[in-house]
């Protein structure tokens, strides 16, 4: 059987993505931040105070990696956690001020990124890129 990488999503895809994260990881590491973090901050900053539970159904990540940025994240001062009343077992993850003050800054840098990639296509390119991406990405999570 032959394999043409440039005719597989796979790779494709991955590529893209580590182009994305090299990128974006250059315009946010004068933040404090790494692009390991960013998703779960992506999160907090939609809504503070999930579990990690709530976390990982969310982000797509094996709950070990999850559990170790959370922990390099609390280290770093950009988390904090806290009991959950709900259940004793579990912890409620939160944002410090640290983190929540980083947001704009976070979110023009990813925007940046964004916008410097799609530039190569038009606008309704960009519109039928992203759908198809959230088509894949939706079909793959059932």
């Amino acid at each position: 059987m032959k394999f043409e990488k440039e005719d597989s999503a796979g790779y494709l895809i991955n590529h893209m993505a580590r182009l994305f994260a090299k990128e974006l990881q250059q315009r946010i590491s004068p933040l404090g931040i790494v692009v390991g973090q960013f998703p779960i901050l992506l999160e907090l900053w939609l809504k503070d105070g999930v579990s990690q539970k709530d976390l990982l159904s969310k982000i797509d990540v094996e709950q070990a990696t999850l559990a170790n940025t959370l922990s390099r994240m609390e280290r770093d001062g950009l988390i904090k956690r806290t009991k959950n009343p709900a259940d004793a077992r579990a912890q409620l993850i939160w944002l410090t001020e640290k983190a929540a003050a980083l947001r704009n800054d976070a979110y023009q840098s990813a925007q940046n990124v964004n916008l410097q990639a799609l530039t190569v296509l038009n606008s309704t390119e960009q519109t039928q890129f992203l759908e198809l991406m959230r088509r894949v990405i939706s079909g793959m999570r059932k």
